[in-house]
């Protein structure tokens, strides 16, 4: 079971990450053999699933999207709880509320995500 603080410090960690745009720091999160789903996979990737598998594809999609938005950063995290995964919400650069699913694994590393954007992308 996730506690509250294990939660908020993978939460600030993760973001933390992502603002300084360090991609490394984002992926050491991730266990190899992940899934992560985002219609801004389909558009950058161009997999119309919207699915990625395995660390190496989220890095060429992330890769990608910190080239595409270099000025990158997410304000306002909150952290919902629940028994394996978490949901952090925050607004990106551009005022967007958006939110992640992230599911972990027995190791501690996420191994399922999906991203949301309220009203779509």
């Amino acid at each position: 079971m996730l506690s509250v603080a294990q939660a908020e410090a993978f939460a600030r960690e993760y973001i933390e990450a992502w603002n300084a745009h360090d991609l490394e720091g984002v992926l050491s999160h991730w266990a190899e053999d992940c899934v992560f789903t985002s219609p801004w996979v389909a558009d950058l990737m161009g997999e119309p699933s919207a699915s990625l598998h395995t660390k190496e594809a989220l890095r060429s999609y992330w890769t990608r999207a910190l080239e595409r938005a270099p000025q990158l950063h997410f304000n306002g995290p909150a952290v919902f709880v629940g028994h394996d995964s978490v949901v952090i919400t925050f607004q990106n650069h551009r005022g967007k509320s958006c939110a992640e699913w992230i599911q972990f694994g027995p190791d501690g590393r996420a191994v399922r995500g999906a991203a949301q954007y309220l009203g779509g992308r």
